[in-house]
């Protein structure tokens, strides 16, 4: 049962690291980068929340990366040296048209890195406990 929810929220995270992508290489050129950078957000959260329930670690309902963060860290000290902050405000605030600047292209290219990074170190991590358990 915990391998199957586990598995549907890598599901979630590669479908919203999907449509970041997508947006990215969208065929018009005319990328939406408030769109890139908050499908990579909740790809982010949603791996990172696939590693908390791969540890068993409960995590409120929350889009706060580093509150999430802190949670991983006592399972995987790696965790605790990610500085993720800029992503949790693209969860909220950059939806709505009375906050900052629509990011930029760099601010979306750097969101997607992060996102397809953290798809990287969660897989592996969780590859290292099927290996080790």
């Amino acid at each position: 049962m915990r391998d199957e929810y586990l598995t549907r929220w890598l599901q979630k995270a590669d479908r919203d690291l999907r449509v970041a992508e997508n947006e990215m290489h969208t065929l018009s050129g005319d990328v939406v980068t408030e769109a890139v950078c908050f499908h990579a957000q909740q790809a982010v959260e949603k791996y990172i929340k696939a590693f908390l329930i791969s540890k068993q670690i409960k995590f409120p309902r929350t889009h706060n990366i580093e509150v999430l963060l802190e949670l991983c860290g006592p399972a995987d000290p790696d965790f605790s040296t990610l500085d993720l902050t800029r992503l949790s405000f693209y969860a909220v605030e950059v939806r709505y048209p009375d906050e900052l600047d629509e990011p930029s292209l760099h601010d979306a290219e750097r969101s997607l890195e992060i996102a397809r990074s953290i798809r990287v170190l969660v897989f592996r991590r969780l590859a290292d406990d099927s290996t080790s358990g």
